[in-house]
């Protein structure tokens, strides 16, 4: 058992739109092994939070994993799709590349966010074989595919959240901001639909896609649960290493809340993210008692 861990805070590790991008670095101390990374993803609706939010993955440095908490390019800053794909997919190769410096094991890296993070890191997931979308927020050269994906609440379908009519659906201005595109200046979001594929996980379903564990509640209203029912039926559908579990009685997380004081700190979740990063992170299943 290790002692504690050491952070490394606001390590620099690439350049958006002239910005630099940050992380904060969590190892465990006195680890018998390289140890296995999991980037963090924080949500914050695309436009708000930092680095600083990483409530969930901490836990497990206890079981000997580090932790990258990244910031990305928000959309005040920049940050519509895709360069928010770009510094997070920056970050996985810089943590890749660096890793061996810091005694970690950079052939397994895992992503988790939540929310808005939770749409990025599917996007991380499920895009390793595309290059167009690789970015030139740092680290060049070095590939992003990840090992392992752990979702919370995430958007998987844009398309399906505009619904029918996008110029007159509810939001269609923040739509338009998170793909870039100025509804509030008179552009129509109808005549771009396929930016708004472009930015959905399901759009990229394949059996290449990461090894991914959705989790959704089924009273959130403000991502449907639905949205994980989608890529989860698209990733099954083509063959891909997915599972989904619905939190009866779990909402979108309130970021104003302790965030110890939601369902998603029950013991069948930890559970279930334990058993999981163990088994694509480490190599094999946690061994039965």
């Amino acid at each position: 058992m290790y002692s504690g861990y050491t952070a490394h805070r606001d390590i620099v590790y690439g350049n958006g739109g002239g910005m630099d991008l940050t992380l904060d670095l969590y190892v465990p101390n006195n680890a018998l092994r390289a140890v296995p990374i999991i980037v963090y993803i924080h949500g914050g609706g695309w436009s708000g939070l930092d680095k600083s939010w990483c409530p969930y993955p901490m836990r497990l440095i206890d079981q000997e994993y580090a932790v990258a908490s990244i910031n990305y390019r928000l959309l005040g800053q920049g940050g519509a799709f895709p360069n928010n794909l770009y510094d997070c997919k920056a970050a996985v190769r810089w943590v890749r590349a660096h890793a061996a410096e810091y005694g970690l094991d950079g052939s397994h890296i895992g992503v988790w966010g939540d929310s808005a993070g939770g749409h990025l890191a599917a996007m991380v997931g499920v895009t390793g074989d595309r290059p167009e979308l690789e970015g030139d927020s740092g680290t060049p050269g070095v590939f992003s595919r990840v090992q392992g994906v752990c979702c919370y609440f995430p958007v998987t379908d844009f398309l399906y959240m505009v619904g029918p009519d996008p110029d007159n659906c509810p939001g269609a201005e923040f739509f338009g901001r998170i793909i870039g595109v100025d509804v509030a200046g008179g552009e129509r979001l109808s005549a771009h639909l396929d930016k708004l594929a472009a930015a959905s996980p399901v759009t990229y379903a394949s059996a290449d896609a990461a090894p991914m564990l959705l989790l959704h509640g089924d009273v959130d209203v403000i991502v449907s649960v639905v949205q994980s029912v989608l890529l989860y039926e698209k990733l099954w559908r083509a063959g891909a290493d997915v599972r989904l579990h619905i939190v009866h009685g779990g909402d979108h997380l309130d970021y104003r809340r302790d965030p110890t004081d939601i369902p998603w700190h029950a013991p069948e979740i930890y559970q279930l993210e334990d058993a999981f990063f163990y088994r694509t992170l480490k190599g094999h299943e946690r061994p039965r008692d």
